[in-house]
């Protein structure tokens, strides 16, 4: 899992770029759900490289963000940036998470939508295939 000792992969995951983050998440329960959707992506996109900036971690493509996550009491974020959430905007409203321009919550009461974030994911390494900085510009 997340918090043991790895090796980069082909895809370029060191898994334990996200130990720390994860260690720093007090509640067991909601620690248990962020690494299982961690070693979703990592297993269904292994190709994307896993790093963290401002202590949040973050998936890459070819050094360009894809989707980046944090924690808070109420939810998990999800910030995919502000393009990519407009892009499933619709799917978003009827998954019934709250949302801003920058973010999605995810509340710790309810499932995680995954073909959500599929969409999201699929939508930013299409969409940024050809970005050549870390954020849209």
């Amino acid at each position: 899992m997340l918090g043991e000792k790895s090796t980069p992969d082909e895809g370029g995951h060191s898994l334990t770029d996200f130990t720390e983050f994860l260690q720093g998440i007090d509640h067991g329960a909601h620690r248990e759900r962020t690494e299982q959707l961690f070693s979703w992506i990592t297993e269904k996109y292994p190709k994307l490289e896993t790093v963290t900036k401002w202590n949040q971690p973050m998936f890459t493509d070819h050094s360009t963000f894809i989707i980046g996550f944090s924690v808070s009491k109420k939810h998990l974020a999800v910030a995919p940036e502000q393009v990519a959430i407009q892009h499933v905007e619709e799917d978003i409203r009827k998954a019934g998470y709250e949302y801003t321009k920058e973010l999605i919550r995810i509340p710790w009461n309810r499932e995680v939508d995954y073909d959500l974030l599929d969409k999201i994911i699929d939508f930013n390494i299409w969409d940024k295939a050809n970005c050549t900085t870390f954020w849209r510009k």
